[in-house]
């Protein structure tokens, strides 16, 4: 049996011990994550605003009822909450056209990044959204709209559920990349949760051939061990490689 608990979860249980997360609502916010900071810092826990196998267990031991376990799932599975933020998102799409959808201009904007339109390839724009949203400690590297730029962000890892693949596009040593989350492993492919893939955030299917690094938030490696070798269950929406250069 498992224990799993997500967003919602999270919040109800802050909600509980007194703390404000905010709305109620699975979504893994700023105010989420300061009342998570606030209850580690009462129970005298590593204040780095993640729900990690320490918190949970504190927040299971201030009264809070346990989640309810599921089979066939990790001891404990606990949300990876740049990855709740990409599902989030799938169906964002840019607009045809000159106009560009301003859901992504923003992303542009709260990141402080000169960004003229969605007809720039913007999937590193979306990872740099997920992961700066959620983790808000989270070092993101120099020139993120270059995909090939992730590969200097965080540590290296084995590839498993949320890490951030980089991969080539058109060729290695063309210099071009595509950068998105790994979403579950199908034959010789990853199973890729992007944005700027068939022009919005959906699921595509890559070669591992391509697959030049994949890397973790140093800021959530107590997560790493959380996250399954293979993604959620579903269909990939597109199995092409669907996805324009990003550098």
């Amino acid at each position: 049996m498992s224990i799993s608990m997500g967003t919602r979860e999270i919040q109800e249980a802050l909600a509980r011990v007194g703390l404000d997360p905010g709305p109620i609502d699975g979504i893994w916010g700023r105010r989420t994550v300061a009342a998570v900071k606030l209850f580690q810092g009462r129970e005298g826990l590593v204040v780095d605003g993640i729900v990690g196998p320490e918190t949970a267990a504190h927040l299971q031991g201030a009264g809070i009822p346990a989640p309810a376990a599921r089979p066939g799932a990790p001891a404990l599975s606990l949300p990876l909450p740049w990855m709740e933020e990409a599902v989030r998102l799938v169906r964002t799409r840019e607009f045809l056209g000159a106009a560009s959808n301003p859901v992504i201009l923003d992303w542009a904007s709260l990141l402080d990044l000169p960004y003229n339109g969605d007809d720039i390839p913007w999937c590193g724009l979306f990872v740099g959204h997920c992961v700066s949203s959620t983790l808000p400690e989270q070092v993101l590297p120099n020139g993120l709209l270059r995909a090939r730029s992730w590969g200097r962000f965080g540590s290296r890892v084995t590839p498993r559920e949320g890490a951030v693949m980089v991969f080539t596009h058109g060729g290695e040593q063309s210099g071009n990349g595509h950068v998105g989350f790994h979403a579950g492993e199908q034959g010789n492919a990853y199973r890729i949760l992007g944005g700027n893939q068939d022009n919005k955030v959906c699921y595509i299917l890559i070669h591992k051939d391509r697959l030049l690094e994949a890397r973790w938030p140093d800021t959530a490696m107590s997560l790493y061990a959380q996250a399954p070798a293979a993604g959620a269950p579903g269909a990939p929406t597109s199995a092409g490689t669907g996805a324009r250069t990003a550098g």
